[in-house]
């Protein structure tokens, strides 16, 4: 097999417009082969879109999963990647290793043949598709025929033996969301979890619960009935609030009278929705932590909403990444069975 040389390990040489731009703000990819000769090629099996994308998506085209087909080919077809062009996120997908460039020195230990799920965005992931086959709506994932390309500095992980693969592929999309949850909360503390019936938000739940200890306090709000009953039905919020987040005086109201007054030492926000950042920001003590993992978070609305309240809580950037945060997320899907079964209930 040929290859094309002199890839940069960030993924520079895919960028087609503009140039010298990293991939993930890029307009455009190269998704063509050969495969360059520090690159890993990938045969997809599944997309697994992030929630706010699919969500937005699924608005667009009125629930039609040709529809929302449609626009995921389109958006291929023009950007080289999935990358969402009214969130601005993508997902992430898993497949089979079907080549490893013979200049490839990056840090995953894989071989041909591997299944893997990748951990990084399919906003920056060179993607063709070749055929979408099914788009399941409720799980939020497109299985298709195509191939991606995942960069020298990209990440990854072998899918575990032991858990499904498309149970595994939903938690590992959120997987930075409970290992920055188990390192932000503490003994004590009083955690409200936004958007806490989703599966990014029930993982959170667990995790906050596990570390707040007798002394803490958990508090989850959900939008949807479905999503409210879910959040009761399993116990790890203390307290369960049903309302609209992106009504922040209401929210403002309900927490103040749960905590007294006091608000919240960390916020997480796991929603699927904009316009909710100044529902996390007021909740939140003057200097709590607010984790924002939603996709669907305006950064210029959270800093400048802080600004004009003169609230000066500590604000936090959804990084997918964290150290070990595979491990530690499947590892957690392990621990509880009650957890596990949530995730085969949606995902299995």
């Amino acid at each position: 097999m040929s290859y094309r040389t002199n890839g940069c390990p960030y993924g520079s040489h895919r960028v087609i417009e503009p140039k010298g731009s990293l991939p993930q703000p890029a307009l455009r990819l190269d998704n063509s082969l050969p495969l360059y000769d520090n690159e890993i090629l990938i045969d997809v099996i599944t997309l697994n879109i992030d929630s706010a994308s699919f969500h937005q998506m699924k608005n667009a085209a009125g629930g039609n999963p040709d529809g929302i087909a449609k626009i995921i080919t389109e958006t291929v077809a023009e950007r080289g990647k999935q990358h969402n062009k009214v969130t601005g996120s993508g997902g992430m997908l898993i497949g089979r290793v079907k080549d490893i460039g013979p200049n490839y020195k990056g840090k995953l230990k894989l071989q041909k043949g591997d299944k893997i799920a990748t951990l990084v965005s399919l906003s920056l992931t060179p993607l063709y598709i070749e055929k979408i086959k099914n788009v399941i709506v409720d799980k939020e994932q497109v299985e298709i025929d195509g191939y991606a390309v995942l960069f020298e500095s990209g990440v990854a992980v072998k899918l575990p033996d032991d858990i499904p693969e498309k149970i595994a592929l939903a938690a590992l999309d959120v997987a930075g969301a409970p290992a920055q949850t188990a390192h932000l909360v503490k003994d004590g503390h009083t955690v409200l979890v936004i958007g806490a019936g989703g599966k990014s938000g029930m993982l959170c739940l667990y995790e906050a619960k596990k570390k707040v200890g007798k002394n803490g306090k958990v508090i989850g709000l959900a939008h949807s009935d479905s999503s409210f009953e879910r959040m009761k039905k399993y116990g790890w919020a203390d307290i369960c609030l049903k309302g609209n987040a992106q009504k922040p005086l209401e929210i403002y109201e309900m927490v103040k009278e749960q905590t007294g007054g006091k608000m919240c030492d960390i916020v997480i926000n796991c929603t699927n929705v904009p316009n909710t950042e100044m529902s996390s920001i007021l909740t939140c003590k003057d200097n709590g932590t607010v984790y924002f993992f939603s996709m669907a978070t305006s950064f210029t609305a959270a800093a400048l909403g802080a600004e004009g309240i003169g609230h000066g809580a500590t604000m936090l950037i959804g990084n997918g990444y964290f150290p070990n945060h595979a491990e530690y997320t499947i590892s957690i899907l392990r621990e509880s069975k009650e957890l596990y079964r949530l995730f085969e209930e949606l995902y299995g």
